[in-house]
């Protein structure tokens, strides 16, 4: 079975009790749900992780290299994490960033991702459909064996 990483950066386990005005009610494990049922019919299999350090997520990068893709959430790390953005410089399928709230509608801070510039796409502002939505991208993006 073909794995798609779905990669969650610091402070998304606690998705549905953060802030719901901004981050929806939606948990981390109802959008894990949701993107395995976008995938199921391709027989691809949904691996979830979510950290809250920045070099546990690179390695959840290198450990799926060989899978089919990602779905890619960093959280806070869009603006510095200068780290994972080598790490998915090098991760050789493609892969969607993800944002829950739109962040250009946010404080200033959030408005410039050193990841947006290598990413197959960006999704902002959907809440958790974009997790869906970066699903049928990826389902569009990479060919049946």
């Amino acid at each position: 079975m073909s794995e798609l990483l779905l990669l969650n950066g610091p402070n998304l386990g606690i998705l549905g009790r953060r802030e719901p005005e901004i981050y929806g009610t939606d948990t981390l494990d109802d959008i894990v749900a949701a993107v395995g049922a976008e995938v199921a019919e391709r027989g691809w299999k949904v691996v979830s992780v979510q950290r809250e350090s920045e070099g546990q997520l690179i390695e959840a990068v290198h450990d799926a290299y060989e899978g089919v893709g990602a779905i890619v959430n960093p959280g806070a790390l869009m603006i510095a994490g200068w780290g994972l953005r080598d790490a998915l410089a090098a991760y050789p399928r493609p892969w969607i960033e993800v944002h829950l709230s739109n962040v250009w509608a946010r404080e200033t801070f959030r408005h410039e991702s050193v990841l947006a510039p290598i990413a197959s796409g960006v999704i902002v502002g959907l809440g958790s459909l974009g997790y869906r939505l970066a699903a049928q991208a990826l389902l569009a993006k990479v060919p049946r064996p």
